[in-house]
């Protein structure tokens, strides 16, 4: 086949999250040619126009799309694949409606809550109107559309009173991720990562994964902040190690994460391959924190390590998401 990889256009001086869709890029780029494709690659920016013409001038059998943000920004994460969609071209990963509906954490949360599935209560800047009422206590201020923890960081967990001082911190925080925040109630507990690839009889879930934080300062929030996703010479990067081995007691609660995982997969229409985030509270309750469509395929990613953790290639799992997307 002739598979043609879009990617983000990667500007000079960017961050390591941005930067780190080119690692993708080639990861993919060398196992679709080891499959015996003919395969080319492209970023994809906002000459949408420009785009639409190469595709027409050449149309690929497949768009692999690695397609994160556009123009620096994941609010247009959906364009690319909407664009794709009204060419009549045929793409890999999620479809255009799962990744805008996942990507905007807001409207998530209200499918998520709609489908009956757990997640931490959460208010926008919009919704802290005057008079508004919020339960007191800890919050998370993160990004409505931007992912990979950016803007995250120690000071992003927040213990509120009321509207009004969660709203001063929303305005504080918000200049950090360039645009809408939202803030979660903040789950104290463990962190879970779960990766699902799809396979000829529906989704797989691959193993469960634990962030474990080892030798956390006791006032310290435990979170997975910006650091610790892409400083690899901080102290958060290598005092939060992912673990796939767990204690026989753990093995009711691992089973809850699959099945809610396989929900989160049906109920947003996912494809190709995905990730569930989830905290679980000091009761054992699952919270689901956020669907990832298309999760980083890069080597030291989580995914990555899960595909390897079920004894599967990145190669074979990148064939997996190549024929759900032919299906």
């Amino acid at each position: 086949m002739d598979i043609l990889i879009l990617h983000d256009e990667v500007e000079p001086g960017a961050r390591p999250d941005e930067t780190d869709v080119l690692v993708q890029r080639d990861v993919v780029d060398a196992a679709l040619v080891r499959a015996g494709h003919r395969v080319r690659a492209a970023g994809a920016g906002l000459d949408l126009a420009s785009l639409a013409a190469g595709l027409r001038a050449e149309p690929p059998d497949l768009v692999f799309n690695l397609v994160e943000s556009v123009a620096r920004t994941g609010r247009l994460i959906h364009i690319v694949p909407a664009l794709l969609d009204a060419l009549g071209v045929r793409f890999s990963g999620a479809p255009t409606d799962a990744v805008y509906a996942t990507s905007n954490k807001r409207l998530a949360k209200r499918l998520l809550r709609a489908g009956g599935l757990p997640t931490p209560d959460a208010v926008t800047t919009a919704e802290l109107v005057d008079g508004a009422e919020i339960a007191p206590g800890s919050y998370l201020v993160k990004s409505v559309w931007e992912h990979g923890s950016v803007g995250i960081g120690p000071d992003s967990v927040v213990d509120v009173r009321d509207a009004a001082e969660l709203r001063a911190a929303l305005a504080r925080l918000e200049p950090r991720f360039g645009g809408d925040g939202i803030a979660e109630r903040f789950i104290d507990g463990r962190e879970f990562n779960l990766s699902l690839l799809a396979g000829p009889r529906g989704p797989d879930v691959l193993p469960p994964a634990e962030i474990e934080f080892v030798d956390w300062a006791p006032d310290a929030p435990r979170i997975v902040d910006y650091r610790a996703k892409w400083d690899d010479g901080s102290r958060e990067y290598h005092a939060t190690p992912r673990t796939f081995d767990f204690r026989p007691q753990d093995a009711e609660l691992l089973d809850a994460l699959c099945e809610f995982a396989l929900r989160c997969w049906r109920l947003f229409g996912l494809r190709g391959y995905a990730r569930v985030d989830f905290r679980v509270d000091h009761s054992g309750q699952p919270w689901i924190l956020e669907v990832n469509t298309n999760p980083c395929l890069s080597p030291d990613a989580g995914f990555a390590a899960a595909v390897a953790r079920a004894g599967l290639s990145l190669d074979e799992a990148v064939a997996r998401i190549v024929a759900d997307a032919l299906r």
